[in-house]
C-alpha cells in the first residue's frame, strides 16, 4: 500500500511539474504571438496556459483534500520543486496577460 501511495504521489508531483512547465511555455508563446501582432493566437495561447493551470490546480486541490482528511503526503524536494513550477507559471501567466494587453493597446494606437 505504501508503494502504491508513493507512486500516486510521484505521478501527481510530476503532473504538477509538467502542467506548470506547459502553462509557462504557452504564456511565453502568447507574448511572442502578440509581439508579432497575432492577437488571436496570443489569446488562444493564454487560454491554453489557463487550461494547464486548471489541471495543476485540480491536482493541488486533490492533495490538499487528502491532507485535510488525514492522508498526509511525505514532503519531498521534488514536491517542493513542483510547487515552485506552479507558482512561477501562475506569475508568468499573469504577466503574459498584461504584456499581451499592452501589445494590443500599442497596435490600436498605431492604427
Amino acid at each position: 500500500m505504501a508503494e502504491e501511495q508513493h507512486d500516486e504521489q510521484l505521478q501527481t508531483v510530476m503532473g504538477l511539474i509538467i502542467n506548470g512547465g506547459n502553462a509557462k511555455s504557452s504564456a511565453f508563446e502568447a507574448i511572442n504571438a502578440a509581439k508579432k501582432g497575432h492577437f488571436t493566437v496570443a489569446d488562444q495561447k493564454l487560454k491554453e496556459s489557463d487550461d494547464f493551470l486548471v489541471d495543476a490546480h485540480n491536482s493541488q486541490t486533490d492533495m490538499l483534500t487528502k491532507e485535510a482528511n488525514g492522508d498526509h503526503a511525505k514532503v519531498t524536494l521534488l514536491m517542493v520543486h513542483s510547487q515552485d513550477h506552479i507558482m512561477n507559471a501562475i506569475t508568468f501567466r499573469d504577466l503574459a496577460g498584461e504584456i499581451v494587453d499592452l501589445y494590443k493597446r500599442l497596435a490600436k494606437e498605431g492604427e
